[in-house]
């Protein structure tokens, strides 16, 4: 990993955009950010706001997933419980975060968005791969796997 450091990684707060470096052998053990105190990895999907998706597509190592969608959206409504799901399987390998394209209509812009729902894999502050439409918690589990 480009940004992991003597078994470490570095994961941004997604509530308060801190950057944390935490060991990969206490993953699994809930680490906390250094700042807030929120947790980094917790197996649910975060909400962000610009500056929270900013802050983590930039920085964080481990594999972020990021669910483009809006409320409006009939596919992005039903897939947020695959989300969720896939979330908690690769809890300790990835990530989970959304973005309500309705509120936040810069970023669509900014990333060429032209229809959701959307997928995209960020790592170590780039685009790794989109992912396009609703899919199973498989399916989802399968992208974050094979581009993680």
């Amino acid at each position: 990993m480009a940004e992991a450091v003597k078994d470490a990684v570095k994961l941004v707060c997604a509530t308060c955009g801190q950057a944390n470096r935490v060991p990969l052998a206490r993953l699994a053990e809930g680490p906390k950010c250094g700042s807030c105190g929120d947790p980094l990895v917790t197996g649910k999907v975060a909400e962000l706001d610009l500056s929270a998706h900013d802050a983590l597509t930039r920085g964080d190592a481990l594999p972020l997933v990021v669910d483009y969608w809006a409320p409006w959206c009939g596919p992005c409504r039903s897939m947020a419980p695959e989300f969720a799901r896939a979330a908690q399987s690769l809890k300790v390998s990835a990530r989970f975060a959304k973005i309500n394209t309705e509120d936040f209509p810069a970023v669509s812009a900014r990333l060429g968005i032209r229809g959701i729902p959307l997928l995209i894999l960020w790592k170590n502050g780039r685009e790794v791969a989109r992912l396009p439409g609703a899919r199973p918690a498989a399916e989802i589990e399968a992208f974050v796997r094979s581009h993680g």
